[in-house]
């Protein structure tokens, strides 16, 4: 399931984790609204402590999963929380459990 797949890593649980209260986490950007838009993926990146190809594959992995939404600006990519999404992967884990 690619669900597992994506939530399988410590680093982009940390990521969820972040994103779930992005102003804590982040600083204001420039470009964009942190709650609205999305983090940037510089940001993400430099938090992880990975290169921007890393955490792109991070990020690639939870957005093919659904459990992220990504919105292009200009050459910025932003990337928040689908929590609908993240109450139904939940909603099937209780199920199955």
């Amino acid at each position: 399931m690619e669900v597992l797949k994506a939530l399988g890593n410590e680093k982009r649980l940390t990521v969820m984790e972040w994103l779930r209260d992005p102003v804590a986490h982040f600083p204001p950007q420039r470009d964009g609204d942190l709650v609205e838009d999305g983090v940037c993926s510089v940001f993400i990146a430099d938090k992880l402590g990975v290169s921007q190809p890393t955490a792109s594959e991070h990020l690639k992995l939870l957005t093919s999963a659904g459990l992220l939404r990504a919105r292009r600006r200009r050459q910025w990519t932003f990337y928040r929380r689908d929590e609908e999404r993240i109450a139904e992967v939940k909603s099937m884990f209780e199920e199955e459990l």
